[in-house]
């Protein structure tokens, strides 16, 4: 448990380091500005708030509003905040607007696994199909557990397998050390034989490189952006590690503040300039970044690596969907109540021909 001396300290340490982002960029809150929004993105390396992300909060937004709305943006990397932290912080209003990983929160928001299990979609059609139909899910746990207003869920790439070992499929995972991004997709993960690690993306190359892991599950396009081909040396392209889908929400007293008018506007915006292009984009980033991981195919980011592409059989497919059924859906529906497995199985199930019974 973490004193309340300590959390003190540590809020007021990121609240210094958001004036310091906002003064350092040259912005500043002044009377003429309707509403200032402090903006802490998700991965800074990454693609999702490189191209997306910052360009929309920082300049699109903004201009949208005719300058009425003001922004400063950073990423919670940059901010030095953990992954997991970042719906907590926001919760108590240190920033008006936040993004992570869904799956980075679910020891404080179990429901949010529902949204992201492992191998329940192979691709984005079927993948944003589930993120709208999660959202009243998402919805109520973000206003309960964090005090705050759902805005998007976007996805990252794939979430896929790099190993630095070979491997000729799932089957060769039993006994190995692997990375999971999540607690389902470490249960996924240990119903195939492997030992999950819960291990921080930016600390996964030196854990392969020195042998603490054997593999590791991420983003093709974040992996390779990331230099992760440098560290490990086969890719199995199943997403086993599901979507990664990264949930944008606004603080609740923050939202409220807003006049109608505002929230139109932002909500508008989100939807129009920020979420449907990231979801356009998800239907090729996967495959862009198998072909920067294997040099197979074009490499628009750069340099390709020469990774070893390792193709899924039906035996992977049928033996993870056999996991996901027998061992991790049932293991969530025991970490949420009643109405939430019956909203999730009315909507989310009928679309993944999948139904949740807690055991």
């Amino acid at each position: 448990m973490i004193c309340k001396h300590a959390k003190s300290t540590r809020q007021t340490r990121i609240a210094a380091a958001l004036i310091a982002t906002a003064l350092g960029a040259g912005v500043t809150t002044t009377a003429s500005a309707e509403t200032s929004l402090n903006v802490v993105g998700s991965w800074g390396s990454l693609e999702l708030h490189q191209k997306f992300e910052q360009p929309f909060w920082g300049e699109t937004l903004p201009k949208a509003s005719d300058g009425d709305i003001t922004t400063q943006v950073t990423s919670f990397d940059q901010m030095g905040i953990a992954s997991g932290d970042v719906f907590r912080y926001l919760g108590d209003g240190l920033f008006d607007v936040g993004m992570t990983v869904g799956d980075y929160t679910v020891s404080d928001a179990p429901e949010l696994e529902g949204l992201d299990l492992p191998m329940m979609t192979t691709d984005t059609d079927k993948a944003r199909a589930v993120a709208d139909a999660f959202r009243p899910i998402a919805e109520k746990a973000m206003n309960e557990r964090f005090n705050s207003h759902v805005l998007a869920i976007v996805p990252y790439p794939a979430q896929v397998l790099f190993c630095n070992t070979p491997i000729s499929g799932l089957a060769d995972l039993e006994g190995k050390k692997v990375r999971g991004s999540g607690r389902s997709t470490g249960e996924f993960l240990e119903a195939l034989g492997a030992q999950s690690l819960n291990i921080a993306f930016n600390e996964v190359p030196g854990s392969l490189e020195r042998g603490v892991i054997d593999c590791a599950v991420t983003g093709s396009m974040s992996g390779y952006s990331a230099g992760w081909y440098d560290v490990s040396s086969h890719m199995l392209p199943l997403p086993i590690g599901g979507w990664d889908y990264v949930i944008t929400a606004i603080n609740q007293d923050k939202w409220s503040s807003l006049s109608a008018n505002e929230q139109q506007l932002i909500q508008a915006q989100v939807d129009k300039q920020f979420t449907a292009p990231v979801w356009t984009n998800a239907k090729t980033e996967t495959q862009r970044g198998i072909a920067c991981l294997t040099g197979k195919g074009d490499c628009p980011a750069g340099k390709p690596a020469g990774m070893t592409l390792v193709k899924p059989t039906q035996a992977d497919v049928d033996r993870a969907h056999k996991a996901l059924e027998d061992v991790v859906l049932p293991a969530w529906a025991g970490r949420v109540d009643a109405d939430t497995l019956e909203q999730w199985n009315a909507g989310v199930g009928k679309i993944v021909d999948l139904q949740a019974k807690a055991p």
